[in-house]
């Protein structure tokens, strides 16, 4: 015997339909089969993998949310949600790992899946680790962070001893000529045919400063130089410890030049610490004396373009060298010759020829070459990740900058 569908049972089904819960109509997400915590391998204890083992049929559509907790059964807080890959699909485990844990501490995880059904979003029950397995970040003896530091590190430092024992056997390492360098004999040599001095500035900072180091480097060249062209040369300072340091600099050049009866002990002086009374009386001095050659070598800051411009309106010769970006400017405009930042403190081995020195020149080289090969490979893989869209570009690109760069 056939039921009859009356209007009423339709009206009946129809109601029911409409009043129950979307859950109720669609399957939930299978949740995962289990959920285990582990420390992160060669880190430095601050993140724990989280291992989710996932269910049959389980897809990219599914999203797992991981939470954690300090206690088992405490108050849990959101910490990731990811979809696995096609490659975690295929082996039925997807690991996840978080950061930011304090090391040493105990921490619970659990794991829902979600998945969006039209506007209605399904969710599975949570799976949690177990009471007694808890995931405990802590630090490794090696940093596998760093990995590629190390290696790039090693690569450097290689290539140092390398090109140096290449130099000490005689082998030529090719330096390209810096012009500011090169100048310093053309320059002193002006200034004493014109029977005039040279004045040299190494900038006003302290001994604890670099480029100060650097310029006193250059002045040993220039004194050496002044030496045997029986030029004056003076040097006037901010700072009492670069005075003496300058005098000792000055005075061993003139002994190897043969003519240490030729120092003069006090043209090598302190002025004052203070910025702009210091450069008051090399301006006041400049326009006064009227030197032929002027060298600024060291760390400037405003000071520099009060002090170029004074002596490009004397008709001086002119060579600057500074690591201060901001003050390349004045100089470059102003200024005859400038040594701009590496070339400042490549000054030391240019100079000298020594192959230690030299050697460890070219070993930097290499790192820069390095370091700005991964940078164009870095580009080049974010530029390709945007025009084609590719997954494999865009892990590639993550990859090297946050692995191997380490730019985040």
């Amino acid at each position: 015997m056939k039921c009859p569908i009356t209007p009423l049972l339709l009206t009946t089904v129809f109601v029911v339909g409409c009043l129950l819960p979307a859950s109720s109509i669609f399957a939930q997400p299978s949740a995962p089969l289990s959920v285990v915590a582990r420390d992160h391998a060669m880190d430095g204890g601050e993140r724990i993998d989280v291992v989710i083992s996932l269910p049959e049929g389980a897809t990219s559509k599914v999203e797992y949310v991981i939470e954690k907790s300090s206690e088992f059964n405490g108050l849990y807080t959101e910490v990731a949600k990811e979809s696995p890959s096609e490659k975690q699909l295929a082996k039925k485990q997807m690991i996840v790992t978080t950061d930011k844990n304090i090391r040493d501490e105990k921490y619970w995880f659990r794991v829902a899946a979600t998945e969006k059904i039209g506007k209605a979003v399904q969710e599975s029950a949570f799976v949690k680790t177990p009471l007694n397995a808890p995931g405990v970040a802590s630090r490794q003896l090696f940093d596998g962070g760093r990995m590629w530091l190390a290696i790039i590190t090693l690569i450097v430092c290689g290539s140092v001893v390398i090109f140096i024992l290449m130099a000490r056997q005689g082998r030529e390492l090719k330096v390209r000529p810096i012009a500011g360098l090169e100048a310093i004999e053309e320059a002193v040599g002006r200034a004493t045919e014109m029977g005039k001095a040279c004045l040299f500035v190494p900038g006003i900072q302290d001994m604890n400063d670099i480029q100060t180091i650097a310029g006193l480097t250059i002045l040993a060249k220039v004194a050496e130089q002044a030496a045997e062209y029986d030029c004056l040369l003076e040097t006037p300072t901010s700072k009492s410890l670069v005075m003496t340091a300058a005098r000792e600099t000055v005075a061993t050049a003139f002994l190897k030049a043969g003519r240490p009866e030729a120092y003069n002990n006090d043209l090598v002086y302190y002025v004052t610490d203070e910025q702009f009374a210091y450069v008051s009386f090399l301006t006041g001095k400049m326009v006064r004396e009227k030197p032929a050659a002027c060298f600024y070598l060291g760390a400037f800051f405003a000071e520099s373009l009060i002090l170029a411009e004074t002596g490009n309106e004397i008709g001086a010769v002119q060579i600057a060298g500074t690591a201060q970006p901001s003050q390349l400017p004045f100089f470059v405009a102003a200024c005859d010759y400038t040594l701009i930042g590496e070339e400042f403190f490549a000054a030391s081995a240019y100079l000298s020829g020594d192959p230690d020195q030299l050697g460890s020149l070219k070993g930097q080289d290499v790192g820069k070459l390095i370091g700005g090969g991964f940078i164009l490979l870095g580009i080049f893989l974010v530029t390709m990740t945007g025009l084609t869209d590719s997954e494999s570009f865009a892990i590639a690109a993550d990859y090297v900058m946050n692995t191997i760069l380490q730019s985040g």
